[in-house]
């Protein structure tokens, strides 16, 4: 399998719908494959630094073995106490959002590492600044998304939303998964109804569904076959 030239960028279609979880495995899973990725969170919310326990960067870099002795920090850009979208917890700290120094370190991690997975912060139209909101960060980075959505309930007006809007930016998405973390299990059928329903209408394939995973160590191969089929032919 050949790396993907262009950065992925990881997007929920709301906020606690599993980014986080999809970018640790598609570390875990472009290491397997013999590749040099990096995570990158530009924003971070709700976390008073890169080392807090609710530090994105550093759930990843605890869960991902050639990551354990490096810097969380590293991967983050802007980090901020309050968790709100990144303009207001910004603006409660006297501070802004600066999108030049987000594209410059993108650039760079893209240059020194192969695939940059940016993961982004809440759902689509988040605001990072004024002006600024996460289709712009994608523009900007040149990343593609990959659509992090729930399983269950409601993930269909949700998900087709979030492709519409996409659709109508230009931004093609390398596709979507379903993550069912809930400590009860979506109902099969539900789920089954949900794909075909967002691939229906939206004409984006659903690359798979990633169960509740209580061992970041040890994901199920189904991961794996789930990011083998949707990379297989970058």
């Amino acid at each position: 399998m050949k790396s993907p030239l262009s950065p992925i960028f990881v997007l929920g279609t709301d906020t606690g719908v599993g980014k986080t979880v999809l970018s640790l495995l598609l570390m875990r899973f472009f290491y397997a494959e013999g590749c040099t990725p990096f995570y990158l969170k530009p924003l971070q919310t709700g976390c008073r630094d890169p080392y807090d326990t609710d530090s994105d960067a550093q759930f990843i870099y605890r869960h991902v073995e050639p990551l354990q002795e490096k810097d969380p920090a590293d991967s983050v850009i802007f980090c901020y106490n309050h968790p709100k979208a990144p303009w207001f917890a910004a603006r409660d700290e006297g501070k802004v959002v600066e999108p030049d120094r987000i594209e410059r370190i993108v650039r760079d991690k893209q240059s020194r590492y192969t695939p940059l997975i940016i993961e982004g912060a809440g759902g689509l139209f988040v605001p990072m600044t004024k002006r600024f909101m996460t289709p712009d960060l994608m523009q900007l980075s040149g990343a593609r998304p990959l659509v992090a959505a729930r399983a269950g309930l409601g993930t269909i007006n949700h998900t087709l939303l979030t492709l519409e809007v996409l659709e109508h930016r230009g931004l093609v998405p390398l596709g979507v998964v379903f993550l069912d973390a809930g400590k009860i299990p979506a109902p099969s059928e539900m789920i089954d109804e949900n794909i075909e329903a967002v691939e229906h209408f939206s004409g984006i394939s659903v690359a798979g569904v990633i169960p509740r995973i209580n061992d970041f160590s040890r994901p199920p191969e189904a991961v794996h076959r789930i990011f083998r089929n949707l990379f297989k032919n970058q």
